[in-house]
């Protein structure tokens, strides 16, 4: 569980992108924080994961406190988080095997033979069974999004951030991913956190949502409830498309 308190950032320029941000995201759920371009919503990320320095506020990693941490303990933690970056991200000059097992290789006290069998296991669990030896050149878009969540959950994580997983993936590709996410969140019972604008996503998986309008929350509750939401913002914002307006009309009547 990940508890949000008070948050506040304001940079160097004056300019305020955070303020009074309250929220829990909790163990064994997909929790999704979604908004507009410029929302603050990658800003709240970044300062979950210690990339910004909120300005106050605290950040609670199952009641310890990551604002207040020291660089050794930060370091402690970082290893119980692991990382899906919108691009994936991955090492050109490694196969999948090598890309998969690196966090292990540079984190874990595992010997040689446990960190393969690790690595394998994890492989297997994104369905790529059969593509360890092949270069992130010569695999899929969607591939490499599914060796990037091998390699995050490589250290057995507590914690998951995905940065737009779904990014760059055509449709089909984007529900394999999502679900893959969805069913790992489960199986591991890890807190997930995801930063999408795909509203496939949050009506698909959105456990847990946190909508950031402007720096501040907008509204929060589940897939269900979007549904009967009377947020005129949040309206605005999910059924902007012609397709998610129909749904919802469909719904109330």
């Amino acid at each position: 569980m990940i508890e949000i308190k008070k948050l506040y950032k304001t940079f160097e320029d004056g300019k305020t992108v955070l303020q009074d941000i309250n929220f829990t995201f909790e163990d064994g759920k997909t929790n999704l924080i979604i908004g507009q371009s410029g929302s603050g919503k990658t800003v709240l990320m970044k300062n979950i994961v210690g990339l910004f320095e909120p300005t106050k506020g605290e950040i609670l990693y199952d009641g310890r406190d990551f604002v207040r941490m020291s660089k050794r303990e930060r370091v402690l933690l970082r290893r119980e988080m692991g990382m899906i970056f919108q691009s994936a991200a991955l090492f050109d000059s490694m196969s999948v095997l090598e890309n998969v097992m690196f966090p292990l290789d540079m984190f874990s006290d595992m010997n040689e033979a446990d960190r393969i069998k690790r690595t394998k296991f994890c492989i297997d669990r994104v369905n790529l069974q059969g593509a360890e030896e092949k270069m992130p050149g010569e695999i899929s878009g969607g591939m490499q999004k599914r060796v990037a969540i091998a390699r995050a959950i490589a250290l057995n994580p507590k914690y998951l951030f995905c940065d737009e997983p779904n990014s760059g993936l055509d449709p089909k590709t984007s529900l394999v991913i999502d679900e893959l996410i969805h069913s790992i969140t489960h199986e591991y019972k890890m807190t997930t956190i995801m930063n999408t604008h795909d509203m496939n996503s949050v009506m698909g998986i959105g456990e847990q949502i946190l909508y950031i309008h402007e720096g501040s929350v907008g509204w929060t509750g589940t897939k269900d409830e979007i549904m009967t939401s009377t947020n005129e913002k949040l309206n605005s914002f999910i059924f902007a498309s012609d397709l998610f307006r129909k749904v919802k009309e469909a719904n109330q009547e």
